[in-house]
């Protein structure tokens, strides 16, 4: 910014703020996505300043070389946002409580989930990276807390399904040993139907069922989840936390498959309706109670340029209300001399 004569804000600094990989940004108003920001080092421009005013110099003129008017700068955007933190992860898990996820999760990865053998021991989702032989590897993300009524509010998963939304690839866990005395192919539908309910996009994101503890498996339960298999046409990898049975070929597969799946777009456009300030009137005029009221984003910019205690500004003022058309349809209206007009938060008197 120049010191002096003929100052400008044109090199103000931008404000950045940092948020964390994965961070969504939304318009409270509308839901609208305004950014995603996924990728490292990744900056949006999410609120623009206001326009700067123009000062006295720019309405020199030969015959007044130093007027006193001047405009102000117009006020930046101002939103209300939300900041959703999705987590970046290529596969999660599902599964109701102690089904073995957490004990999948740390015998494959570095994490270190807390384990133990009652519900809900989950209550943050916990993420590892799996290297494979390869060399390549890939994020699996333990999501807590999903069962039926989730999506309602009941439990912890709603809190969590969002960070399921990145994942291509989701295994989906269901016990085999018959312990907890559940029925695990009502258990995949409940979840299943949560995740439907969520978000149509989750629920056709490819599945894998696991069945867990086959050391100790319940074979009538194992012929139901292999049953169910069959009926959805699903890939089916019996394993054992425990004793790391299937363990390797089921990270084989997803290894491979996480190849050929496509990363898809996290966020979706189509029939969302995108809100913008071009959505807005210009400027209305309504009459209350004798009292003519000019409101709208036109006016609003215009009333914050113009200083109302200066008699050049107040001829800008007139000259820019009958340029804009507001002066003609105030007539059109009726007002009359000596009524009051209210511009934006100004309350003025109106004359010829």
């Amino acid at each position: 910014m120049e010191v002096g004569s003929h100052c400008n804000g044109k090199y103000g600094e931008d404000l950045y703020i940092k948020v964390p990989i994965g961070t969504v940004v939304k318009d409270a108003k509308t839901e609208e996505v305004v950014a995603d920001l996924s990728k490292p080092n990744q900056t949006e421009l999410i609120l623009k300043g206001g326009r700067g005013g123009r000062g006295n110099s720019h309405f020199a003129t030969a015959t007044r070389q130093a007027p006193r008017f001047s405009e102000d700068g117009e006020k930046g955007e101002e939103k209300e946002l939300i900041l959703e933190l999705k987590m970046l992860a290529d596969v999660g898990l599902l599964g109701f409580p102690n089904v073995g996820k957490s004990t999948f999760l740390s015998i494959v990865t570095d994490a270190k989930p807390k384990i133990a053998n009652y519900h809900f021991t989950t209550i943050i989702p916990n993420l590892g990276v799996v290297k494979t032989k390869n060399g390549d590897g890939f994020v699996i993300a333990d999501i807590p807390g999903i069962i039926e009524g989730a999506s309602e509010g009941v439990g912890l998963g709603i809190q969590f399904l969002r960070h399921v939304e990145r994942t291509r690839l989701l295994l989906h866990f269901l016990d085999v040993s018959g312990e907890e005395e559940r029925n695990p192919v009502d258990d995949f539908y409940a979840i299943n139907k949560e995740l439907e309910k969520y978000s149509k996009k989750l629920a056709t994101r490819k599945q894998i069922i696991v069945a867990n503890k086959i050391d100790v498996v319940n074979e009538k339960i194992l012929k139901q989840v292999e049953d169910l298999a069959k009926k959805e046409n699903l890939e089916l990898f019996k394993i054992s936390g425990a004793t790391k049975e299937g363990v390797p070929e089921l990270i084989d597969y997803i290894e491979k498959t996480l190849k050929i799946l496509p990363k898809e777009d996290l966020i979706e456009y189509e029939d969302r309706k995108v809100y913008t300030l071009e959505d807005e009137e210009k400027w209305t005029i309504k009459k209350e109670d004798g009292v003519f009221i000019v409101s709208g984003k036109a006016i609003q910019k215009l009333m914050g340029r113009v200083n109302i205690e200066d008699n050049e500004s107040i001829y800008y003022l007139q000259k820019s209300l009958k340029n804009m058309g507001v002066d003609a349809k105030l007539k059109e209206m009726g007002v009359c001399e000596g009524d009051t007009v209210i511009l934006d938060d100004w309350e003025l008197e109106w004359y010829e």
